[in-house]
């Protein structure tokens, strides 16, 4: 292997386990407790979970191998197709953009991977993450109902995102790969993609959507930090970014242009691969972690979701959270509602449709059968910059149209107000893709405060907001406006999407 590991393999200790369950009323911690919870650097979140988790005694483990829903849908999602010639794709398509383990990952048809025991040491450093109880936050809407939160905001880059960014650069650098090129939009995934990169001896590029790479520079800079390459998109480097800038010199980019740049990237030199934060197959296999340890921490608090709710823009912290959970609900053991949230001004799923349709706006990547704006569609640049994409993952919208689950969508002002109470509460500030599941979460509790129902509601809480604080600051000043979009633009891209017989 052309890179190797720079964390020793025994760095951690061989056992996962850790209580990891603590609700809203234990955050008052003694003296030697604060003084544990500062040794960690603010990054073993399973440490201080433990600190705070005094009335459960249960503990959850890192799971050990990732889910794979496809296994169980009896009818199985449509195939990507070949860009030119609309064939369904095969595997030696993919060589010249991912590592042979990842397309094997792509397409598989097994129920479970096990997870490389070099990725389930680094997944130590953060996992498991906890289960909280929002009380604080029930208490201030005075509802009956009983809400909960997985929180991924521990990891070293602050979100969900390094769960597949740290497989993805193991697998690439296991396969002697020198170079990985991403893009990124709010800044998660790019700086998720470089941290891991850093561990594994890789070089990483990064194409950040131009509207977050000016509003977000913390983001950029943490990128730098781990000794990623970044570039705002559309960018002159690319002769997609060049045609864009060409047409609209002020552009405010988009995942879609980003994709473009970097696919473009790694497409043209040989010890280059790209790599992809949300939508395709093996990314959303990789999140499952998440609700592999959800259903065991909410069976130690003795609980059964009713509701399950989270953010979408590709879908992957989505899909991690609520994959295993259909699998159990398809077994008959769970019946809850699983409630997808977007953006109103990216509403893929609520306002797209379901056809093939590229997932890059140049049209380089494979045809996907998704739920879709068009893959020219520019979002207005809302601050959500995480969920500014034009399509939704081919597999949550299988999964969707066979009716597993619901989407709403809310606009940037509600999720805003919905963050401010539940930072006053639970003392987490969110970034704002997790907002919208936050926003969807009062709403549902509110309904049960007039109903009188007591029911259990699952929040996917992905990410922290540290870096967001620009965003929140426009809102407290009154300036946030709520963003929408134009049925006559959307209109006009989706008759770009390619017709598919």
């Amino acid at each position: 292997m052309a890179s190797q590991l720079l964390l020793p393999p025994n760095a951690f200790t061989k056992s996962v386990s850790a209580k990891v369950f603590f609700t809203g009323d234990d955050f008052a911690l003694k003296r030697k407790s604060n003084q544990a919870t500062r040794a960690s650097n603010g990054f073993n979140l399973r440490a201080k979970a433990a600190l705070r988790s005094n009335n459960h005694k249960s503990s959850v483990e890192i799971p050990n191998q990732w889910y794979n829903i496809i296994a169980d849908l009896s009818v199985k999602p449509p195939p990507p197709l070949h860009p030119k010639t609309f064939e369904p794709i095969k595997p030696e398509d993919l060589s010249h953009l991912f590592p042979n383990e990842l397309i094997k990952q792509e397409a598989t048809l097994e129920r479970f991977i096990d997870i490389p025991e070099e990725v389930l040491e680094i997944y130590k450093l953060w996992r498991p993450t906890p289960l909280i109880r929002a009380k604080r936050l029930e208490k201030l809407l005075q509802t009956p109902a009983r809400i909960y939160f997985k929180y991924e905001g521990g990891s070293p880059a602050g979100s969900h995102k390094p769960n597949t960014a740290v497989p993805q650069a193991y697998y690439n650098a296991k396969e002697g790969v020198k170079n990985v090129v991403t893009e990124t939009g709010a800044g998660q995934w790019g700086s998720s993609l470089a941290f891991a990169s850093s561990l594994f001896g890789l070089d990483c590029e990064v194409w950040q959507v131009a509207n977050s790479y000016h509003q977000k520079p913390y983001r950029r800079l943490m990128m730098q930090t781990w000794g990623a390459k970044v570039h705002p998109s559309p960018s002159d480097l690319t002769e997609a970014g060049r045609r864009i800038l060409e047409s609209d010199p002020s552009s405010p980019g988009s995942l879609g242009i980003a994709i473009s740049e970097a696919v473009e990237v790694a497409a043209r030199n040989e010890d280059t691969k790209y790599c992809l934060g949300s939508v395709l197959n093996h990314v959303l296999l990789h999140q499952t972690v998440i609700g592999e340890e959800c259903i065991k921490q909410m069976e130690d608090f003795g609980e059964t979701p009713d509701v399950i709710i989270g953010c979408t823009g590709g879908g992957s912290n989505f899909a991690g959270l609520s994959f295993p959970f259909i699998r159990e609900k398809l077994k008959g053991k769970i019946n809850p509602v699983i409630r997808a949230v977007e953006p109103s001004a990216c509403p893929s799923l609520t306002k797209g449709v379901y056809a093939y349709d590229f997932g890059d706006t140049a049209g380089l990547t494979p045809l996907m059968k998704m739920h879709t704006l068009g893959h020219d569609f520019i979002p207005d640049p809302i601050h959500a910059g995480g969920l500014r994409y034009h399509g939704m993952a081919p597999l949550i919208s299988h999964v969707y149209e066979q009716g597993f689950m619901e989407a709403i969508s809310i606009p940037q002002i509600e999720c805003f107000q919905g963050a401010i109470q539940f930072a006053r509460t639970e003392g987490i500030i969110p970034a704002p893709e997790p907002t919208h599941a936050i926003a969807a979460t009062i709403r549902e509790a509110l309904r049960c405060k007039e109903t009188g129902e007591a029911k259990v509601i699952l929040m996917a809480m992905c990410g922290h907001g540290h870096f967001d604080l620009p965003s929140y600051d426009k809102y407290l000043r009154g300036e946030l406006i709520d963003l929408s979009f134009s049925e006559e633009k959307i209109n006009e891209s989706l008759s770009k999407v390619p017709h598919v017989v």
